[in-house]
């Protein structure tokens, strides 16, 4: 394990020390090179550097190394003869032209799984990136959404989204009894790998997503405005898409009634409700679409990932 030191990368390490095939061989943290801490749910794990993380004795390496800095350890885990499931953005679709990461399969589970069991590297998708195209993704495939629609996104995360890094602005007197969106004007760097999933599945649509803060641990709330056509205005079983296409997903939960983040806390699913909207003049649906940003919208669907690349039962050593 790269990188262990952060909130995913201890999730990382916890669900790994629980699973029942899989053994930890190394987690790195250069900052706190050996100091040892205790891990979510139990037990505790030594750091060591990075530089001296024995990769050649691991058939599979997480990455959760910081954006800009993953791809070159990806590459050395590659050499030393190790799978890769690479937490950062580096390699994931809409954020580097280069061959080799056109050529790495994009980890959303339940959208690419056959490229990603055959894979030597996988990028996991961004938190964020995982509530919203998990919400969207039957309407897109099945062509409801209206030609030209803009699909507008909010969604509000918990503060370990923000990462482990001590910051001013995420203080306990800054975050407590408080609410504030944050890269605002469609900014937000997980944009990036939205639009080009939606350009893979050839949807003329254009996203319109503002991220918002909540003075919470964990977990991550996306409500999504979804004009339709007309065709698709008038199915009246707003959920009949999401049953069609994710009846048999072990981790997708279909609900009626809009999710709550206590219904997916320290859970690998996303918990899904799709409403009607009513008075209004296009045909709309409201998605809400609820995930633990450090199980599903990380940790969880690393571990998920990784299943798949070592021929193991996708599920297997994760909390439903």
């Amino acid at each position: 394990m790269l990188g262990a030191s952060g909130y995913a990368g201890r999730e990382l390490c916890a669900l790994v020390s629980r699973h029942p095939r899989l053994a930890l061989a190394f987690a790195t943290a250069n900052e706190q090179r050996g100091a040892t801490v205790e891990l979510p749910g139990g037990g505790a794990v030594t750091f060591v550097a990075t530089e001296d993380a024995p990769l050649g004795q691991a058939k599979l390496v997480f990455s959760a190394l910081p954006h800009g800095t993953s791809k070159a350890w990806v590459e050395r885990a590659r050499a030393a003869g190790a799978k890769v499931v690479d937490l950062s953005s580096d390699l994931r679709i809409g954020n580097n032209d280069s061959a080799a990461a056109t050529a790495v399969p994009y980890g959303l589970t339940e959208a690419r799984r056959d490229a990603v069991r055959g894979a030597d590297v996988v990028a996991n998708p961004g938190c964020y990136a995982t509530a919203i195209l998990l919400g969207l993704l039957p309407l897109l495939e099945q062509r409801l959404v209206a030609h030209g629609a803009t699909i507008t996104v909010n969604a509000s995360s918990g503060v370990t989204g923000a990462g482990f890094s001590a910051r001013t602005d995420l203080l306990f007197g800054e975050i407590a009894e408080n609410f504030r969106a944050y890269s605002v004007g469609n900014t937000h760097r997980h944009l990036n790998e939205m639009r080009a999933m939606l350009g893979e599945l050839h949807a003329d649509a254009d996203l319109l997503f503002t991220p918002h803060l909540l003075p919470t641990a964990r977990g991550i709330l996306a409500t999504m405005t979804v004009p339709l056509s007309r065709e698709a205005g008038e199915t009246t079983d707003a959920l009949a898409p999401y049953r069609a296409r994710y009846g048999t997903e072990r981790f997708i939960e279909l609900v009626d009634e809009p999710p709550e983040l206590r219904h997916v806390a320290h859970r690998n699913v996303a918990r899904i409700a799709v409403v009607r909207a009513a008075h209004v003049r296009t045909p709309t649906l409201l998605v809400f679409s609820a995930i633990d940003n450090l199980m599903k919208g990380a940790a969880g669907q690393a571990v998920q990932n990784a299943n798949l690349m070592l021929g193991l039962d996708e599920a297997m050593g994760l909390p439903a």
